[in-house]
């Protein structure tokens, strides 16, 4: 064997043994870290407040409108407003070639003129539009289940959703008669609440009642709470060796972040929370020692 050759094959067996080296520690490294180690994270059960809404959406609408429209086939002499008039209640609006006027039944702003002087309009025709932008409500829809926690006089907080605002406001009516779509039965409330320039006719909105208020009670995150196979809520305590310890518990409220604990562990104890990407999850859902009710 020529020298340069030599040279070529102790290159080799060099940079083979090194690879050997790397996957030796890398496989020790395996066998003896510890299963589930650095897979949980750890919080502390704390004092808190839980308060928890049911929610209803609609939208603004207007509390008044009118849609005039033609009871008859006639010829429109003369048109007396146009789009952006603010008009009074009995204010005239039209005159046809009878010589009969048509006048406005709220007061409003003219929101939109459909017919002109010296037109002809058939019956039905649509032919001025007023609205009240001053006076708004909310409507939103109450799932025939739900109704039984909406009452008239009640204080609810809304969100309009374009604007990230809220604003109080209070039901003042609830339809006696449920609309049904695509098989479901609602009902629809309706919410007054003070006038603001910035909320416009048509945003959406989204209502909330008070469901539960629990205040100064013992809470952990809801992803510290797991379930057995019975149904039954535990927590992973943290054990006197550092260990998680199934400890079962009795639950209360959520806020679906935050849930309440009345029993089980008490202000300050460690609760272990498995890290969900790892097999620790599965581990410690079957973890020794039972626990407590």
């Amino acid at each position: 064997m020529s020298s340069k050759q030599s040279k070529k094959s102790k290159k080799k067996m060099v940079i083979l043994s090194i690879a050997g080296v790397l996957i030796l520690s890398l496989a020790a490294g395996l066998i003896f870290t510890p299963k589930g180690a650095g897979a949980f994270e750890e919080e502390r059960a704390e004092t808190a407040d839980i308060t928890t809404y049911y929610s209803f959406s609609g939208a603004v609408e207007a509390k008044n409108r009118q849609n005039i429209i033609s009871k008859k086939e006639m010829h429109v002499e003369e048109v007396l407003v146009k789009e952006g008039d603010l008009v009074k209640k009995d204010d005239v609006l039209l005159r046809n070639s009878e010589g009969e006027e048509i006048n406005a039944e709220i007061a409003g702003e003219v929101a939109k003129v459909y017919t002109k002087n010296n037109s002809h309009a058939l019956k039905g025709s649509q032919l001025i539009d007023i609205v009240d932008y001053s006076n708004l409500h909310i409507k939103v829809k109450v799932d025939e289940y739900d109704l039984k926690y909406v009452a008239v006089d009640q204080q609810v907080n809304v969100t309009i959703n374009a604007l990230e605002k809220e604003i109080q406001g209070t039901v003042y009516a609830i339809s006696k008669e449920a609309t049904n779509e695509n098989g479901i039965s609602y009902f629809t409330a309706f919410i007054d609440f003070n006038n603001d320039k910035a909320i416009r006719i048509g945003m959406s909105a989204e209502a909330q009642v008070l469901k539960d208020n629990a205040k100064g009670v013992t809470t952990v995150p809801m992803k510290a709470v797991q379930f057995d196979n019975k149904n039954k809520p535990y927590v992973l305590k943290a054990s006197e060796k550092g260990k998680p310890a199934k400890k079962y518990v009795k639950t209360g409220v959520n806020d679906g972040s935050t849930i309440e604990i009345k029993s089980g562990i008490s202000l300050g104890d460690v609760v272990m929370i498995p890290d969900s990407s790892s097999e620790a999850t599965n581990h410690a859902a079957h973890m020794q020692g039972g626990g407590s009710q």
